[in-house]
């Protein structure tokens, strides 16, 4: 999660804390297979813990710098890239998978050290917003979808429009999806959790020793309760330690002043939005989420006034685990209001 809003600092360690539970303690993720090659099968990767039932698909496994990245890529047709945030995966969008991979081609990447991604140590990886920018565009490089549409979330915006910025060609629809792609539209303040898991030792024991805020997001990023086996999804592949690197180094990459490494990028970001601003557009927008609340929804609005855009009174940051089946439906009617190439109506796509 990236530049939240402000709530009350009165219990700093409780906000980080307030999810842990047995989900901190989910079963150990498996051994990922030692021959795993560029854009093979991932066999072995998903946790015991996870539910094939919830994530019944077979990801491959692609090298990017080094690193074995973990990519759905399910159905055919008019390719959909769907980049997640922190601390999330690609387990976020399992249910607009279902949906679309009849009709589309469904392109969803776990970031290094994310989900089912490898997961290296400080010193073999560079765990900043221009390396993640960088990871994506080698990604998609070697997938060689074409023109696609880009739906994003969370981190996904700063990592999904910088891409976008640098191939503004290959973006024919956008979906957001409760994010950012531009600076605090109200200054670099933070709220006093965030300035905890960012700027301290306790901060950072919570996080990466007790999985705080992989677990705390699967209750404090909702406001209706997940099921217990999707709480145990949402933490399982970060079930240790050296697991738990990139959901604490996405916090302290939050770029508060023009010295922060990830500044540039989102400067980057936010101008090439202008590329944009005739692009076909869908906003759907949690107006419960902690993170990412009016004003930056209000900075959409002015930097995409073309976007049709859907409020969600009761949505939370999870938007689609709180409003699934409407976003989906909206995802829908957008795709069949702005047609591309190789598009067909999406009848009889699961919801």
């Amino acid at each position: 999660m990236g530049q939240p809003t402000s709530q009350s600092g009165s219990d700093l360690s409780a906000d980080l804390s307030a999810g842990v539970s047995a989900e901190s303690a989910a079963e150990p993720a498996a051994s990922p297979t030692a021959s795993g090659a560029p854009g093979e099968p991932a066999r072995g990767r998903l946790p015991d813990s996870v539910d094939r039932a919830l994530y019944p698909f077979e990801g491959r496994l692609f090298d990017v710098g080094g690193h074995r990245m973990h990519c759905l890529d399910e159905g055919q047709g008019p390719p959909v890239l769907m980049v997640h945030g922190n601390p999330s995966w690609s387990f976020y969008y399992r249910d607009m998978v279902r949906a679309l991979r009849s009709t589309h081609r469904c392109i969803v990447p776990d970031h290094i050290g994310c989900g089912l991604s490898d997961k290296p140590s400080d010193d073999r990886y560079d765990y900043t917003l221009g390396r993640r920018i960088d990871d994506l565009d080698a990604l998609v490089a070697q997938l060689d979808p074409g023109p696609l549409t880009l739906m994003v979330h969370d981190w996904g915006g700063a990592i999904g429009l910088g891409w976008a910025a640098r191939h503004p060609e290959l973006v024919e629809r956008l979906v957001i999806l409760n994010t950012a792609a531009f600076h605090n539209p109200r200054g670099q303040k933070i709220p006093p959790s965030l300035w905890l898991a960012r700027n301290t030792k306790l901060g950072a024991l919570l996080v990466q020793g007790l999985n705080a805020f992989s677990a705390g997001a699967t209750r404090l990023a909702v406001k209706s309760p997940l099921p217990a086996a999707v709480r145990r999804a949402y933490v399982a592949p970060y079930d240790s330690w050296d697991n738990r690197v990139a959901t604490l180094r996405f916090v302290q990459d939050i770029p508060l002043s023009q010295d922060d490494p990830a500044w540039q990028y989102i400067d980057a970001a936010a101008a090439g939005l202008d590329h944009f601003v005739e692009t076909p557009a869908l906003i759907c927008w949690g107006e419960q989420d902690f993170v990412f609340d009016g004003p930056f929804l209000e900075e959409w609005r002015r930097r995409l006034p073309q976007a049709e855009v859907h409020l969600f009174p009761e949505g939370g940051h999870y938007i689609l685990e709180d409003e699934g089946p409407a976003i989906r439906e909206h995802v829908r009617r957008f795709f069949d209001s702005h047609p591309v190439e190789g598009e067909r109506p999406p009848a009889g796509a699961q919801s």
